[in-house]
């Protein structure tokens, strides 16, 4: 008896995922020319004021500086003291986390935003893979979560697509649940793994982000480079122009999409939210992308890193 085939469009199987290791071949997540500015690379490579593998450059000395690494001759030359700049490769751990709650169950169009999120991980696990990281990850049901420690074994990331597979498949299962409590769970999970010089992928609709998100990002982002990438649907800034019904199970509710300032209205909320979880954010160096359950994920990857680099 055939097995049925699975509608990958709406539930993720590990065979769909094992699917996207071709795609670190073909993708190139480099977002500057400085080695400390490629994301997802791979191997990254550090300033340090220190002896190191390379000489990079002088510049002028500042306080704290090893006075070992004192440039001499450009010293002599310029009359100001400079020090020297080494580049060392160092290793750059990883951490995925997934979220694969209830809200990321709805898609309008083609792909729920669980599934486009799963890829994403994919993608992303199998390219730090292939540069020999070590790599783990976190998967968020709500209620509760999974949670894959780093490691450098292919084994280890399999592990992990199949955590992600299956809180897919229960997605629609979901309870109630109090989402600080949840959060603060997390944070304090993710504290004892996630210690400095990591790269923290966080893929989400972050949906219910309040200011304990921020929080709990901003004390992340302090040692680590962290990337934010918000799954989105059309449907969610955009409501078609038709009379329609919506529910999240518990309650419903009627919108007139034909009224023209209801549209308006749920388009501006939905943008000005965005644009206020951006400006939060940002302001501890965090990066932010978007991407939607429509177009073709590679091809997003590429527009968007390729519009990153030329900046």
């Amino acid at each position: 008896m055939k097995k049925p085939i699975e509608n990958t469009n709406m539930f993720l199987t590990l065979e769909h995922l094992l699917k996207f290791e071709w795609l670190n071949t073909v993708l190139n997540f480099k977002v500057g020319s400085q080695k400390s500015n490629s994301i997802l690379s791979g191997r990254y490579s550090s300033k340090l004021r220190g002896r190191g593998l390379d000489f990079e450059e002088s510049r002028p000395y500042v306080r704290g500086d090893d006075i070992r690494n004192i440039d001499w001759n450009v010293t002599a030359k310029t009359g100001k003291t400079h020090t020297k700049v080494f580049t060392e490769e160092k290793e750059k751990p990883a951490f995925i986390f997934v979220d694969q709650s209830a809200t990321m169950g709805f898609g309008s169009t083609l792909k729920t935003k669980a599934v486009v999120a799963g890829e994403l991980a994919a993608i992303i696990g199998y390219k730090i893979l292939k540069g020999g990281d070590r790599i783990g990850g976190m998967v968020f049901k709500g209620k509760d979560y999974d949670l894959i420690t780093p490691k450098r074994d292919r084994r280890n990331i399999l592990q992990f697509f199949q955590k992600i597979v299956d809180a897919n498949k229960t997605i629609y299962q979901h309870e109630n649940f109090d989402f600080s409590d949840a959060l603060n769970q997390m944070a304090g999970k993710l504290r004892n793994i996630i210690t400095h010089d990591y790269l923290v992928v966080i893929i989400s609709d972050f949906y219910r982000y309040n200011p304990q998100t921020i929080k709990y990002l901003s004390e992340i982002s302090e040692h680590n480079d962290v990337i934010l990438v918000k799954i989105e649907d059309p449907m969610e800034s955009k409501l078609p122009m038709e009379k329609m019904t919506l529910s999240n199970i518990f309650h419903q509710l009627q919108i007139n999409g034909k009224n023209k300032k209801v549209i308006s209205k749920l388009a501006s909320d939905y943008e000005d939210n965005y644009q206020e979880f951006k400006a939060s954010v940002e302001k501890y160096n965090i990066t932010l992308f978007k991407i939607n359950t429509v177009d073709k994920l590679e091809d997003q990857l590429v527009q968007l890193f390729t519009r990153y680099k030329s900046r």
